[in-house]
């Protein structure tokens, strides 16, 4: 851990994220869910949208924070990749810190971008333990540069490296280990991966750390059957299915009720249908704060 790096303490109005549901933020909700308020505990939005200097974006985003925690979740850092992290990125991600005052700032275990190409993926890295330091380098210059501990958040994979010689749980955590950073887990995307390359789901969720874990993700994913096998792709464009849900259950009881969020990002279904998503999350962390097990329903 880089003992220099300073870490912000919840903002001064109440806007760290409480240990609720909350939903991903996008644009064809926001005037609803301004006009509605839904009864969720915070909202998630991404980074890039909003690092312009104003704007109809900007406007939305300040007035929804004026009635609901937010966590920034970034796609575009790269931090997994072997270009320079791009410093006028982190400075506009600062400078939204600094605007927003989140409860949360996120990124992800990929990368994305190769000799300034910048592709739209968040692709995996090879769990070595030279790709760990590089990895554990740039998380540190990018906390110290936001002055914020990030929460970085496990990816969906369909494929793996063949030199890859340690167990992606045992990356993630040692990650959170050297840096000081949290740890973003995605129970979706640990659900895909663990179909796609045959690792158990459940030996990877009781080998992350619980006083790591700050924040955790549910969402849809879809099936598509190739002529050589079945490949579970995460779309976000689908309710959480049972399994996933029994899945984030099981979760629950090994590391502590944690923020949760229910990620939809394509084929929006109305405002309501999402909200309804975050309250079968919430029933599922009321169950889980009292030790009860049935289900979240």
């Amino acid at each position: 851990m880089n003992p220099l790096i300073p870490v912000k303490p919840a903002p001064a109005d109440n806007g760290a994220i409480p240990v609720d549901a909350g939903i991903g933020l996008r644009s064809p909700h926001i005037e609803a869910l301004l006009q509605t308020r839904p009864a969720i505990g915070w909202l998630e939005v991404h980074s890039e949208n909003f690092f312009g200097n104003g704007g109809v974006p900007l406007h939305y985003l300040m007035q929804a924070r004026e009635h609901y925690p937010v966590s920034l979740h970034g796609v575009g850092l790269s931090l997994g990749s072997t270009d320079p992290i791009s410093q006028p990125h982190l400075r506009l991600l600062r400078q939204l810190i600094d605007r927003v005052q989140p409860g949360l700032v996120s990124e992800h275990l990929s990368w994305g971008a190769v000799s300034g190409i910048h592709f739209n993926d968040l692709l995996p890295l090879p769990y070595t333990e030279e790709a760990l330091d590089h990895f554990c380098r740039r998380v540190d210059q990018a906390q110290e540069i936001l002055g914020w501990r990030l929460l970085i958040e496990n990816p969906s994979s369909y494929l793996s490296y063949r030199h890859s010689t340690i167990p992606e749980w045992e990356f993630l955590a040692a990650v959170a280990e050297r840096t000081g950073a949290g740890i973003l887990l995605d129970i979706n995307n640990i659900f895909v991966s663990a179909f796609n390359q045959g690792f158990d789901a459940e030996t990877y969720l009781k080998s992350i750390p619980a006083s790591r874990v700050g924040e955790i993700h549910l969402a849809g994913h879809s099936r598509k059957q190739f002529d050589d096998g079945e490949l579970l792709i995460d779309d976000h464009a689908s309710p959480v299915c049972d399994q996933v849900w029994s899945l984030y259950r099981r979760t629950l009881t090994w590391l502590g009720p944690k923020p949760t969020l229910i990620e939809w990002d394509a084929e929006l279904p109305p405002l309501p249908d999402l909200v309804d998503q975050a309250r079968l999350a919430r029933n599922c962390l009321n169950r889980a704060s009292t030790g009860r097990r049935e289900t979240c329903r």
